[in-house]
């Protein structure tokens, strides 16, 4: 009882393949004429295409090798560009011109606008809805709020960059202390005068209802130079370039490096002998 099914089903898949194969080898012929009928074709569009596409490729690859060509030029002159900057702008020179610039910013942000009071809402409120911002009174410049003081300090911030631009040594480790003397007072000014008066509503608040004071780019400006002062002189002294090799040194490396003759060799031999 349990063989019948199993002969049953070994029977059906016997006919399956049986019919399948008698599918395929039907098939066969016909598909055989085709390939042979289709393969010239196939081959003949296939040359077509790489007649037609190797010119192409052809100019591809060429304007690909005359990029590459470009590329490596324009490197090479990079490199010879930074090799020649390299020997103007020194690391010196580089920090002097830091100096300097941050002693001029800190004179032209003197005479501008630093803080001032803003009538109505919080100034830390933005709304995109909001078309016009609050009306700004009581406005000052930075060198009202400390008597102009800082104006002398970035002017000699500028001579003293320009000082570490041209000389080195001992007079450019003066001129790098100095500068960070000079930030460094900037910022104590800055921090200890004009911050507190710039955030002094003052008698505002009084006539008008929701005053608060506010601070200006002036503030940011001045905050910033004297901050760059401080770190033009740092960098200075923190620079590798700094460390001097004296000549006994530089012969003792290049000792060092003098390829030596083997212990084994046949004068250190007859030396010993």
């Amino acid at each position: 009882m349990i063989a019948a099914p199993r002969h049953r089903v070994r029977d059906l898949s016997r006919r399956i393949d049986a019919t399948a194969n008698r599918g395929l080898e039907r098939a066969y012929p016909p598909l055989r004429r085709a390939w042979r009928l289709t393969l010239p074709l196939l081959l003949a569009a296939a040359a077509l295409a790489w007649r037609v596409a190797r010119p192409l490729l052809r100019l591809l690859f060429l304007g690909l090798a005359a990029g590459e060509a470009a590329l490596h030029a324009a490197g090479r002159a990079a490199a010879r560009g930074a090799t020649a900057a390299s020997g103007v702008l020194t690391p010196r020179r580089a920090l002097g011109l830091v100096i300097a610039a941050a002693g001029a910013l800190l004179v032209v942000s003197q005479f501008i606008d630093y803080r001032g009071v803003q009538i109505g809402g919080d100034p830390n409120f933005y709304s995109e809805s909001l078309l016009v911002a609050p009306p700004t009174v009581d406005l000052k410049t930075a060198g009202e709020a400390h008597s102009w003081v800082l104006v002398p300090v970035g002017a000699i911030g500028v001579l003293l960059g320009l000082a570490l631009i041209s000389r080195g040594g001992r007079a450019g480790r003066l001129a790098a202390l100095g500068a960070i003397v000079a930030g460094a007072a900037s910022l104590a000014v800055i921090l200890l005068v004009d911050l507190p008066s710039g955030l002094d509503v003052g008698a505002q608040s009084s006539r008008f209802a929701g005053a608060s004071a506010v601070l200006e780019k002036g503030f940011s400006a001045e905050l910033a130079a004297a901050g760059g002062m401080v770190l033009g002189g740092v960098l200075y002294y923190a620079r590798p370039c700094l460390i001097r090799i004296s000549l006994s040194g530089r012969a003792a490396s290049a000792r060092r490096r003098r390829p030596r003759r083997r212990a084994s060799s046949r004068a250190r031999v007859a030396r010993s002998a």
